[in-house]
């Protein structure tokens, strides 16, 4: 696959089909980190030329942010306490502006996604979790 995006760029729907152009996204966004880094540019100008959906290089762009020990921007990522098994949104920058950010790329707002994880959002009550949440980040990274 990195073959053909080195050689073709990123290739769109109307090329490749909806299905080859999510498959293309797939394959990246589950690819190892220094290959996301790598495409992460090309799928940013595959969105600006609208061979791309941008609510999935917000899923990328999270996954990148986040392996780069950064916050996320969309809330996309979901982590799960290894000791309590609950889910949580994974470090998030600016919590408040969160579902602003996800609406320009087409993203739902944070309220309805995370009920398929079984977690409630609440902006304030992440925001005096978000300390506790990077530290258990951190400890699960090692």
């Amino acid at each position: 696959m990195t073959r053909i995006l080195d050689e073709r760029g990123w290739l769109g729907a109307d090329i490749i089909g909806g299905k080859g152009n999510a498959t293309l996204f797939l394959v990246i966004q589950h690819a190892d980190q220094a290959t996301q880094e790598r495409y992460l540019p090309m799928m940013r100008e595959a969105v600006a030329k609208g061979n791309a959906e941008g609510s999935s290089l917000a899923l990328l762009e999270d996954r990148v942010a986040l392996g780069q020990g950064k916050r996320q921007i969309y809330g996309s990522q979901i982590g799960r306490d290894n000791d309590t098994g609950e889910y949580f949104i994974l470090p998030l920058e600016d919590p408040d502006k969160v579902d602003e950010r996800r609406g320009q790329v087409g993203l739902d707002p944070l309220a309805e996604y995370p009920g398929n994880w079984d977690l409630t959002w609440d902006p304030v009550k992440y925001k005096e979790q978000l300390p506790a949440l990077e530290a258990k980040q951190r400890q699960q990274r090692k």
